[in-house]
């Protein structure tokens, strides 16, 4: 489709070219999200990074869904909020401990995999064909993974926390899979504030649990890097949003992958890491792997940063 054919939204017809822009701000903006995070979880632990992220999101959202038209879910929605809060905890709390513990890029190249595992867990629980293109896009995936996993070893002053990074991230990326099927099943059932400002309040929630024993009152200096945080990533969720009601899946996720680009720019800015040639092999060809996927189902190939 060129840029001058017009597609439909829900506010009229626009050109593709302008979803296509604002999507790749939304990566830009939750790229910059990334590598604020990992600067926190440096200072203050993945679990407080977290914790306290969740409780402004929960501030901001339920601001915007009480000023709106709004209803209270029923318990049956209630139940499926609370189900996709305790995964998407999962996720946030791994894939943050493993950006901790691996190079802005590895972290981000790995969690690529996730639209790879979404597409298998929808055959499972939904019952959805697995395509050809399915079982060749895994291929291309697996063997990302293992060149960027390969480049780890030998390295004795490295190897052993990038290895446990490794393996949390791509446990993030499992149940992120499972968050995207979730995630489709609250759309047909709740509006998008509603389901912002409910999962971030059963985020907030569930990780007070354990607050008494591993909760720390943040520094200060770190309560404007917290609220710069909550801005990137809620003001990339809605251009995310925005650019999905737009147009189809397949135009937009390629603009997904240049969030590597954007973690290998502030990785080497901000943290001063290097590149090596075994994430930038492993990454493209899991890149491969999901452009492959896409064009079996693009909509289940939508980016991590969207739902989380």
């Amino acid at each position: 489709m060129s840029a001058a054919v017009k597609t439909s939204s829900l506010t009229g017809a626009v050109s593709p070219l302008v979803p296509v822009l604002v999507c790749a701000l939304a990566i830009f903006l939750l790229s910059g999200m990334d590598a604020a995070m990992k600067t926190l979880v440096i200072a203050v632990g993945v679990y407080n990074t977290v914790l306290w992220r969740s409780f402004l999101a929960t501030a901001v959202a339920g601001a915007a869904w009480s000023a709106g038209s709004r209803s209270l879910p029923t318990i049956a929605v209630l139940r499926l909020h609370a189900l996709r809060a305790v995964v998407v905890g999962i996720v946030l709390i791994s894939f943050f401990w493993g950006l901790g513990r691996l190079p802005l890029a590895e972290a981000v190249g790995l969690s690529f995999v996730a639209p790879l595992i979404a597409l298998f867990l929808a055959a499972l629980l939904l019952g959805e064909r697995v395509r050809r293109e399915a079982i060749w896009a895994s291929m291309a995936g697996i063997a990302g993974v293992a060149i960027i996993v390969s480049g780890q070893f030998g390295q004795a002053s490295y190897s052993h926390d990038a290895l446990l990074g490794t393996a949390a991230v791509l446990v993030s990326t499992v149940f992120y899979g499972y968050n995207l099927i979730l995630a489709r099943q609250q759309a047909q059932v709740a509006k998008p504030i509603e389901i912002m400002f409910f999962q971030s309040l059963a985020v907030a929630i569930i990780l007070s649990l354990a607050a008494p024993w591993l909760a720390v009152a943040l520094p200060a200096n770190l309560w404007l890097p917290l609220a710069g945080v909550t801005a990137l990533s809620l003001a990339g969720q809605f251009l995310m949003s925005w650019s999905y009601a737009r147009a189809e899946a397949q135009y937009l996720i390629p603009t997904e992958y240049s969030a590597f680009i954007w973690a290998i720019a502030f990785g080497w800015f901000f943290f001063d890491e290097a590149v090596t040639w075994t994430t930038l092999a492993g990454a493209c060809l899991i890149v491969a792997g999901c452009l492959i996927a896409a064009r079996a189902n693009p909509k289940l190939a939508e980016p991590i940063e969207a739902a989380v």
